[in-house]
């Protein structure tokens, strides 16, 4: 499947489409573009907003608080999200998990790229409408969604068959 079809397809089976990532094999390539395109699409979502705090009186500008979200989003996320990928996959592995690493990184950056469309509307409503409740609203759906996504995907990711089969999977690509 493509990418945009494995995102609509995720929000009606999240774990069916993280068996499937996981069934392709171990390919970090894909997990970091999931984590980077994530990270970018979050990044966009921020310009709104970052354009109405411009327009008040006394506000840093506009390219100051671009630059700032662009190194946040960009640069530091990304480093601290295989932080929190390698710490759930230790937690989960206390737990009684039976996946890798690579498994739990797959969860979490695929939550996040998932989740990106409901990021950038609700960075619409930011902009349009500031701190207002809908957005309130619009930003906890969104973090409740991907905290949905990253804890079935983690699941999925953490079981002994998720495991088996994407080391069967990678092995029979390294042929």
């Amino acid at each position: 499947m493509g990418l945009v079809a494995d995102i609509l397809a995720t929000y009606a089976g999240p774990r069916r489409v993280i068996r499937r990532q996981l069934a392709a094999g171990a390919r970090e390539d894909r997990a970091l573009m999931h984590l980077m395109l994530g990270c970018a699409l979050v990044f966009i979502a921020q310009w709104p907003r970052l354009m109405r705090v411009a327009a008040e009186p006394g506000a840093p500008p506009f390219e100051a608080l671009i630059g700032g979200a662009l190194l946040a989003w960009l640069f530091i996320a990304p480093l601290g999200l295989y932080l929190l990928a390698g710490l759930s996959h230790a937690l989960a592995r206390l737990a009684g998990g039976k996946g890798t690493a690579f498994g739990a990184r797959v969860a979490l950056f695929w939550a996040l790229l998932a989740a990106a469309p409901l990021w950038l509307v609700h960075g619409l409503a930011r902009g349009y409408f500031g701190a207002a409740p809908v957005t309130q609203a619009l930003g906890a759906i969104g973090l409740g969604v991907f905290l949905l996504f990253w804890f079935l995907g983690l699941i999925e990711a953490e079981a002994a068959e998720a495991t088996e089969t994407a080391q069967t999977a990678g092995d029979a690509t390294r042929r």
